[in-house]
């Protein structure tokens, strides 16, 4: 097989594993459903323009019926190629809409020089979408956050706000009138640099944040990465966790009767097994390793 043979079949795997993860993401979820309308948020970055991509191919063979529009806040930041966005959607045929709104100006003149200005941005940008949402008749806002954003945020809340908490695939909005999904939920931020590269988007950087340094996010990024490169397919096991939440062996009262709980001389499958340090306690024991343990349990005969 000649390289060009090699490079077509990879983008070919690729092609398939993006569209499979996504469409997987969107039917465990519920996340498009017939005669929806999709809001697809797009930044200008490779994984809105992505998102954008797959959704399109997806719905030209989708069993059921739905629309999409692009939109784009155009925050007024210094140097913004205004005429990017527009050129692209209007060539690839997807309806949109620009919202324009100083966002830059509120962020700079609020937060001090070089302080994170992620979290009010993001709140501001948020309740704008919102709004275009409704003014527009969307049903489904679509973000292009990925697996690895999903388990950073999950990361993120554990060192620094004391929560096991991360992004869910599908939420209702603060406003309580909108419906917000993550297509890529299952998809690899690396997948994603190959496919833009591919696709060859005309990424548009942000100069509000994009190049600020020391973000707590970026630092917990950089970690697992390198948990990733030194052991592959963790990410994709934390992600898995999240989706096999066990409560009763965790600490939170409000999900498991802790404080109420008592033993009923019955065997339970959730008990302390998951005492044991070993690896792989999680699965069940051999069945002449059980026989030994329900030995060693069993009353001691006078």
């Amino acid at each position: 097989m000649s390289n060009k043979d090699k490079a077509t079949h990879e983008l070919n795997k690729l092609s398939k594993r993006l569209h499979r993860q996504v469409g997987e993401a969107i039917g465990d979820f519920n996340m498009i459903e017939d005669g929806d309308k999709v809001m697809v948020c797009l930044s200008g970055g490779k994984d809105s323009y992505a998102l954008l991509d797959i959704l399109r191919n997806l719905q030209a063979r989708a069993p059921i019926s739905f629309d999409l529009v692009a939109v784009n806040l155009d925050q007024k930041q210094p140097g913004f190629p205004e005429h990017v966005l527009p050129t692209y959607l209007k060539a690839v045929g997807v309806p949109f809409h620009i919202e324009e709104q100083d966002t830059y100006s509120i962020v700079k003149k609020l937060i001090p020089e070089g302080k994170t200005t992620c979290s009010l941005c993001s709140r501001l940008r948020r309740g704008i979408l919102y709004r275009v949402a409704q003014e527009l008749g969307a049903t489904k806002i679509a973000l292009g956050h990925h697996r690895d954003d999903i388990v950073t945020t999950l990361m993120l809340n554990m060192f620094h706000g004391g929560t096991m908490k991360g992004m869910p695939p599908k939420l209702v909005s603060d406003d309580g009138r909108n419906t917000v999904i993550r297509p890529l939920a299952y998809v690899a931020e690396e997948d994603l640099v190959r496919w833009a590269e591919h696709r060859q988007f005309p990424i548009i950087p942000c100069n509000l944040c994009g190049s600020q340094e020391n973000l707590q996010r970026a630092a917990i990024k950089e970690m697992l990465q390198g948990w990733e490169k030194k052991h592959p397919g963790r990410l994709d096991n934390m992600l898995r966790a999240m989706a096999h939440i066990v409560p009763s062996h965790m600490m939170d009262t409000a999900l498991f009767p802790f404080t109420t709980i008592k033993p009923t001389g019955a065997p339970y499958a959730g008990g302390d097994i998951a005492f044991d340090e070993d690896d792989e306690a999680c699965a069940p024991p051999p069945p002449a390793e059980e026989a030994v343990i329900q030995w060693a349990r069993s009353p001691v005969k006078a």
